[in-house]
């Protein structure tokens, strides 16, 4: 997921599988090992009263009247531009666990660990609520990314780390960030997160409720091979392998354009492909191109899958975000 991570291509290629009205009130889904599930209702994690984010957040931020972006047909030439879409979610038929990063909630009084950081000095360096219901990306074993999201439903706080793991009971990490998710407060400039962009990765997640509510109301993490060592706000890190600015920097972002059809799509592809033509895509860790996340869930229909498989790179275009800043430490938008 950065610079020297020179193996994630090939392991996000090996890892990923060969695929308005307010709603129902949130329910708790216990999940192996006894945490809840993350589930998206009117916009909230599930079993909280937590958003994942304000809602004048960057990440909720309707993109389709943006501009242009000067550089996008020179980034998207760089993207594997032929190539369609890969859902790096769902069904794993017995091979391990479901492919997807898992989110997991707790309660506030769950207890804290310290967690050991390989990149201390960009790292949050407070005690973490992870215990043996954590769930990390992949499974304990996985020679992933082994990201681990962990929501405390009684502060409204987001923990999230890279490279997780549990060596004679003590806590390791490449990498950790937390932040209220009652707040648009950015990480200082400069900083990693558990993505290569400095970004949360919660709220670029596609969540199975959410899309079975045609509720979808953010944009989507994403990644490419090759980015370029810039960032565009509000991403507040860079691990590219090239100086050229013609190739995409972390922060970009990406709209399905307008006339894409959605026939022969089925009810929920449809309603990612609106979320997709309405918040866009957010480039947030290299690995493979147009690669794109969502949770852990057993319930991910086959079909789903499949036909998100479908849409071109080609269809997309990237826009011109700065209009939105309000503050380059903010994630707030006009």
């Amino acid at each position: 997921m950065r610079s020297l991570a020179l193996g994630v291509v090939a392991v996000l290629a090996t890892a990923a599988c060969s695929g308005a009205s307010p709603g129902p009130a949130p329910r708790a889904e216990l999940a192996q090992g006894g945490e809840t599930t993350a589930r998206s209702v009117a916009g909230t994690v599930a079993g909280t009263s937590c958003s994942a984010f304000p809602d004048d957040n960057y990440w909720h931020a309707d993109v389709r009247d943006l501009p242009v972006h000067p550089r996008s047909a020179q980034w998207r030439a760089r993207m594997s531009p032929d190539s369609d879409l890969h859902p790096d979610f769902g069904p794993s038929y017995g091979d391990g666990p479901a492919y997807g990063i898992p989110v997991t909630v707790v309660k506030h009084r769950h207890r804290r660990v310290r967690v050991r950081f390989t990149y201390a000095d960009e790292s949050d360096r407070v005690r973490y609520p992870f215990g043996r219901d954590t769930r990390i990306e992949g499974g304990r074993g996985s020679s992933g990314d082994k990201h681990a999201i962990v929501v405390d439903r009684g502060s409204c706080r987001l923990y999230e780390t890279w490279n997780t793991r549990v060596r004679r009971g003590k806590w390791r990490a490449g990498s950790g960030a937390v932040w209220s998710l009652r707040s648009n407060d950015l990480r200082p400039d400069g900083w990693t997160s558990a993505d290569a962009a400095g970004l949360p990765i919660l709220p670029g997640l596609l969540r199975w409720n959410e899309v079975r509510d045609r509720e979808v109301d953010h944009a989507i993490r994403f990644t490419t091979d090759v980015t370029s060592r810039h960032h565009l706000w509000p991403a507040r890190h860079d691990a590219g392998s090239t100086d050229s600015r013609a190739f995409p920097p972390m922060g970009a972002r990406f709209r399905l354009r307008p006339g894409f059809s959605t026939d022969g799509f089925s009810p929920a592809a449809r309603e990612v492909i609106r979320a997709m033509k309405t918040y866009g895509l957010v480039l947030a860790d290299n690995g493979s191109p147009w690669f794109f996340q969502g949770e852990r869930h057993k319930r991910w229909p086959e079909r789903l899958i499949s036909d998100l498989k479908r849409i071109p790179a080609s269809a997309f275009e990237a826009v011109d975000t700065s209009d939105l800043m309000v503050s380059e430490d903010s994630g707030e938008v006009r």
